[in-house]
């Protein structure tokens, strides 16, 4: 999602991430697109801007559309939003001219602590994009032991899963762990203080309860065959990531998609594989330049991968094999 003005400004111009680097990737921009993380809508109107005939705004928060009512207007029939979740979106479009997706949590979640995403200001445990399902404070307070280590490690990449964990047990035995702040203390229990420069020190377990509340991973998994399914031939994909995990997924469904895959064994004979489902514009993934690293800080980490997709049939890929972390048990 594009980063958003902060929740005291509503009104402040958003930076979409690598706009312009998808602009100049994807030109000419025509046709419908489809915005899979509306958010604050930078990419939808940086698209409808450049050319596109319409844009279809998928996002699962409502408060996106809410932002968005002031105007939205100003596109007329040309901005479509709809509530869902990007996995679904050949369930609403089909022979699209582009999907683009923004894989970044948008701000004016992050801005708004009765959201419950942010370390940094104290509310409830949430954290549901979608503002409905269990929350974060479900999960710490009612998973096993186990269930939260994995969490923290798989989603997370936390090394001291265990350590926290186990925290969490022993400190939800004594009440419930329902505020941001009242974990945060705990995770930096758990860990040495933080350097100068270093992230917060609760920062990667609040990305894993993050990420396993909205199911994000899943959601990629399931997003990128749906693309693969809503887009017509020619039509193009483009996905910023913002993680390695992430990255790492894009880019090997893409490999694995455009008929790279190879076989698993080099000793083997050779499979015969099917016709690739798209071809892969670049084979190094686009990053910030100097200008936009000067003008957004929270580029510094995004990545953009963008393919093109044949006229090949639609078909399935394995969540292993493109490396999608998984927790037993959740």
């Amino acid at each position: 999602m594009a980063a958003a003005a902060s929740s005291d400004t509503p009104s402040a111009p958003h930076t979409p991430v690598l706009l312009r680097p998808i602009l100049e990737a994807v030109a000419p921009v025509e046709g419908v697109w489809l915005d899979g993380t509306f958010g604050a809508g930078g990419y939808t109107r940086g698209f409808l801007d450049a050319g596109a005939d319409k844009v279809i705004a998928v996002d699962r928060d409502p408060l996106a559309f809410e932002m968005a009512a002031e105007w939205a207007g100003e596109y007329g029939d040309r901005l479509v939003m709809q509530r869902g979740v990007f996995s679904k979106m050949d369930g609403y479009a089909s022979d699209l001219d582009g999907v683009v997706l923004d894989l970044g949590v948008s701000s004016m979640q992050l801005d708004l602590a009765e959201r419950g995403f942010s370390f940094m200001r104290d509310g409830p445990l949430d954290m549901r994009m979608s503002q409905d399902g269990p929350s974060a404070a479900d999960i710490v307070n009612e998973a096993d032991e186990e269930v939260i280590a994995n969490i923290l490690f798989q989603f997370g990449e936390e090394r001291a899963s265990r350590r926290i964990a186990a925290a969490i047990v022993r400190a939800r035995n004594e009440a419930p762990i329902v505020s941001t702040l009242k974990l945060a203390k705990l995770v930096e229990g758990c860990l040495p203080r933080a350097k100068p420069g270093q992230s917060h020190p609760a920062t990667r377990s609040f990305q894993g309860l993050r990420i396993a509340v909205n199911n994000e991973y899943g959601e990629l998994f399931q997003g990128l065959m749906a693309a693969e399914r809503a887009l017509k031939p020619g039509g193009q994909l483009a996905v910023v990531t913002f993680h390695s995990v992430e990255d790492r997924m894009v880019k090997r469904f893409l490999t694995a998609r455009s008929g790279g895959g190879g076989n698993a064994n080099r000793f083997a004979p050779e499979m015969a594989q099917d016709a690739p489902q798209f071809t892969v514009k670049k084979r190094k993934a686009i990053g910030p330049d100097a200008q936009e690293l000067e003008e957004n800080p929270r580029s510094r980490s995004a990545k953009l991968r963008v393919a093109i997709r044949t006229d090949a049939p639609s078909g399935a890929v394995d969540a292993k094999s493109i490396g999608m972390p998984m927790v037993k048990g959740f």
